[in-house]
């Protein structure tokens, strides 16, 4: 039995500590966000945050996300303060991720979301170079540039806050 902290809730599993993250996330306790794309860490589909830090968990044992807070995407809103109440709204970058209609098969979209959040709390006024780098994420559709147009209006938005 292993207790895992995700999404704030402390939950046990049964599972081997081997058994990917990904696996035990999906799985186990049923947060069906989090995709598998490739199974190798390269595609970004399985991005969660570990820590606060974006990981890739289709290769990450479960054993090594003990005792370390683990969001997924079902969690995203929550983390930054956002989603509590019973009218919650959803986290910034997922209003813009609608409307700048990023999706189009969206399969990529949870991980690419956890992947823009995990930069814009380290950094909210990213330079296009500081995206190009963070945004390793592979979408099949081509959405890039919405996902660019974004995190821009993002930035804005920070910068009218500060």
């Amino acid at each position: 039995m292993m207790k895992l902290d995700v999404n704030g809730r402390t939950l046990a599993v049964d599972t081997d500590g081997d058994t990917p993250l990904l696996w035990v996330l999906r799985d186990d306790l049923g947060l069906t966000g989090t995709k598998y794309g490739c199974g190798l860490a390269q595609c970004g589909a399985c991005t969660i945050h570990l820590d606060g830090v974006a990981t890739r968990c289709c290769v990450l044992p479960a054993s090594a996300a003990a005792g370390k807070k683990i969001t997924t995407i079902e969690g995203l809103a929550a983390q930054d303060g956002q989603g509590k109440g019973k009218a919650a709204g959803p986290h910034l970058l997922q209003a813009l991720w609608i409307k700048h209609q990023v999706p189009q098969c969206g399969y990529c979209q949870s991980g690419m979301l956890m992947a823009a959040a995990s930069l814009f709390r380290e950094n909210p006024a990213p330079s296009d170079a500081e995206i190009d780098a963070a945004m390793t994420n592979i979408c099949r559709c081509g959405t890039y540039p919405r996902v660019r147009a974004a995190l821009h209006e993002a930035r804005s938005l920070a910068g009218e806050r500060a």
